[in-house]
């Protein structure tokens, strides 16, 4: 079975992100979001409501799971016997960035049997990242066009 996870702290889940996930599920028999957990970061959104996003944004793709950790990815993936981890690629600088961390992966599983599958954003997401969406709504700016519904809805109740 061809499991995949898609690590990251989704603070929030943004277009970007759906795109990446909504083009690996025909590759992927499940695909595991899995938010991390860093207790030195401040968080904009609590782990319950970002696993919330999750779950309602890909409620439709059944091959989508959503899960949190804490520590390392590499261990997360050895714990769900997992062969993939999906990235998103937006840039140059991500992909140096990246590749450091598929790099060091490589080394951390003695095994290698765990690879790090780029995809490239699409175009019309490449700009968008979680930190300038929280930027925007921290000023009341218009987030709307780089976020899902579920982010959406929330803000404006």
């Amino acid at each position: 079975m061809r499991v995949a996870v898609f690590p990251g702290s989704f603070d929030p889940i943004t277009l970007g992100h759906y795109d990446i996930v909504e083009r690996a599920t025909p590759l992927f028999d499940k695909i595991i979001i899995a938010i991390g957990q860093n207790s030195q970061k401040k968080y904009m959104f609590s782990l319950e409501e970002r696993m919330e996003f999750i779950k309602r944004t890909f409620a439709h793709f059944p091959n989508v799971e959503v899960d949190h950790f804490e520590g390392l990815t590499i261990d997360y993936c050895h714990s769900k016997n997992v062969n993939f981890i999906l990235r998103g690629l937006r840039n140059p600088s991500d992909f140096e960035f990246e590749k450091a961390i598929a790099q060091t992966n490589r080394e951390l599983t003695k095994d290698n049997k765990i690879e790090t599958i780029f995809l490239l954003t699409s175009a019309s997401y490449s700009f968008i990242s979680s930190s300038i969406v929280r930027e925007i709504l921290t000023f009341g700016g218009h987030y709307e066009l780089m976020v899902p519904e579920a982010v959406r809805v929330f803000k404006n109740k």
